[in-house]
């Protein structure tokens, strides 16, 4: 069965199947696959099936939607395409490559610090040989609700520009977390995150920006 693979920032947000004859796409609530971002048109593109065929249409968005970087109006997909709305990237996986797909791009680690719209943490640094620690951040709320970032970066920074971003750092004795920047602290367990680092332990949540995180050490 096809399917659509919703990244931004090379994080994986949602998969959708296709399972129906029409599934459309946009930012309002009743779509298929809503994306909730302002550069993405209320009803933006439609996804056609008819028998193998999936056939992609933009319906007159404000931005135009992409597929293999050129714009499209409409267009079949082939297994692989890659569909671009504003910021999001949509991987068309093809029926019966669907099973085959490799679900370690999920956390590709990103090669700048950065933190997505849904406060989904993303992982910049350079590696280290500390393999003694390994430990992992699970998201408890929003869109990527019950998806494990494993910490295997110097530094992970999780939370939304602008609004409130804080850093888990890796040490030799294990792992810390400060704030970095926004007006509104993140908070450790219910306490304020401020500046200085506090030392993480198994079980730990860490809210931020409206996400539930938790600090899970294996």
């Amino acid at each position: 069965m096809p399917k659509m693979i919703v990244s931004i920032d090379e994080v994986v947000i949602k998969e959708v199947q296709l399972t129906k004859d029409r599934t459309t796409l946009g930012r309002r609530p009743y779509n298929d696959i809503v994306i909730d971002n302002l550069a993405v048109s209320g009803e933006h593109a439609v996804l056609q099936m008819n028998g193998d065929e999936v056939i992609l249409e933009d319906l007159n968005s404000t931005n135009g939607t992409y597929v293999n970087g050129k714009a499209i109006k409409k267009q079949q997909l082939h297994n692989g395409d890659g569909i671009e709305i504003g910021k999001y990237k949509i991987k068309f996986v093809g029926d019966g490559a669907a099973d085959n797909f490799d679900k370690t791009m999920v956390f590709k680690p990103q090669p700048a610090a950065a933190a997505t719209p849904s406060g989904f943490p993303t992982v910049a640094g350079d590696s280290t040989g500390l393999g003694a620690f390994q430990a992992a951040i699970k998201v408890l709320s929003g869109a990527a609700s019950g998806r494990e970032v494993p910490l295997t970066k110097v530094v992970t920074t999780i939370g939304k520009p602008g609004v409130a971003v804080a850093a888990i750092t890796r040490r030799h004795h294990g792992f810390v977390v400060h704030h970095v920047e926004g007006a509104g602290n993140p908070t450790l367990n219910g306490s304020p995150i401020r500046s200085e680092p506090v030392a993480l332990k198994n079980g730990d949540l860490i809210e931020l920006a409206g996400t539930q995180m938790q600090f899970v050490q294996h």
